[in-house]
């Protein structure tokens, strides 16, 4: 399914049961995927846009990804809305303090943006770094979800 946002196109894919996919780059929808899920879904993420929402409900799946991404995937639906972590504290968290670049790696193919909060991580230094888009864009997109985080906390 794909729809409009304040961010630009946003496609989500599910399975039967679960949310599987939210990507600001086309993804095919697969033929099983459950109407009311990604409905849900889309309702979610325009509310949680709109500032009217800080968490989400949708059930998520995670149909790809290590062990160490999973790991590093959970570790980013801890980080509680409007706050952020570096990529060493998501690392440190994961029992993996060393593997800060695989983190950023495994934030970078998150299947899940926006409901997983890869946004809420930045540099050592507060920096914004990389985003699920690429270059600018990605980082404009990184820099609004966290603007409308800290917005709604004022």
């Amino acid at each position: 399914m794909k729809f409009s946002s304040i961010l630009g196109p946003i496609w989500l894919d599910a399975d039967e049961t679960s949310l599987t996919q939210v990507s600001y780059s086309e993804i095919p929808e697969t033929a099983e995927a459950n109407q009311a899920i990604l409905l849900q879904a889309k309702d979610e993420i325009i509310a949680y846009l709109a500032g009217e929402r800080i968490d989400f409900s949708v059930p998520i799946k995670f149909l790809s990804g290590t062990p160490f991404q999973q790991a590093a995937w959970r570790e980013l639906q801890a980080i509680p809305y409007g706050e952020t972590r570096s990529y060493q504290e998501q690392a440190t968290n994961i029992d993996r303090p060393k593997a800060v670049r695989a983190i950023g790696q495994a934030n970078r193919n998150n299947p899940l943006a926006i409901i997983v909060p890869c946004h809420r991580v930045l540099g050592k230094n507060g920096q914004l770094t990389g985003y699920s888009g690429s270059g600018e864009k990605g980082l404009a997109i990184k820099a609004q979800l966290l603007k409308i985080e800290k917005s709604r906390e004022s």
